[in-house]
């Protein structure tokens, strides 16, 4: 029987479902020129515009989509030759830490979207704004934030409650 889900795990499935669809949107843009190209001798307007912001915003959605899951690659050498208060204790300082660089490059990337807000960057062929681009990259990274925030408050008080891949794996281990 299908376990409720809270607002936590509803919010986490919806920034995993749009890192899919901003995946689906830049094979789009890709599978679409190269089409355009190939067969009628043209290619979308700002196409390496929209590529390379399109790319930039699926990185920093897909930060947020692996960073509450555990799913990344990791290295357990040491996690596995210690207890299990102190695979506990590695997890949280990890996430902490994993927490705090997200923080500190989701400000740095507000800056960057201020600026290019500010200084009115447009792209080369249709001249639109670039600005909102970089604030939906923003989002995602924000949304990363969010979701390392709720992994690391599972770590301390609810392990059960995490959702990683191998987190069973490991508790048996």
């Amino acid at each position: 029987m299908p376990q409720k889900q809270n607002f936590a795990d509803r919010f986490i499935n919806t920034i995993e479902w749009l890192a899919a669809i901003f995946v689906g949107i830049v094979a789009l843009n890709i599978f679409v020129n190269v089409l355009l190209r190939k067969f009628f001798s043209t290619s979308i307007p700002d196409y390496y515009d929209f590529g390379r912001m399109l790319l930039g915003i699926l990185i920093f959605w897909g930060i947020a989509a692996t960073s509450y899951r555990g799913g990344h690659i990791t290295v357990d050498l040491v996690w596995t030759a210690v207890g299990k208060r102190a695979k506990r204790a590695i997890d949280v300082f990890a996430t902490l830490v994993l927490l705090f660089v997200v923080i500190v490059q989701t400000a740095m990337l507000f800056d960057k979207v201020k600026l290019t807000y500010v200084d009115h960057v447009l792209t080369y062929d249709l001249n639109l704004p670039t600005w909102p681009f970089y604030a939906v990259a923003w989002i995602g990274d924000v949304c990363a934030v969010v979701l390392i925030a709720i992994r690391t408050w599972r770590l301390v008080f609810k392990p059960e409650a995490l959702h990683d891949e191998h987190f069973e794996k490991k508790a048996v281990e």
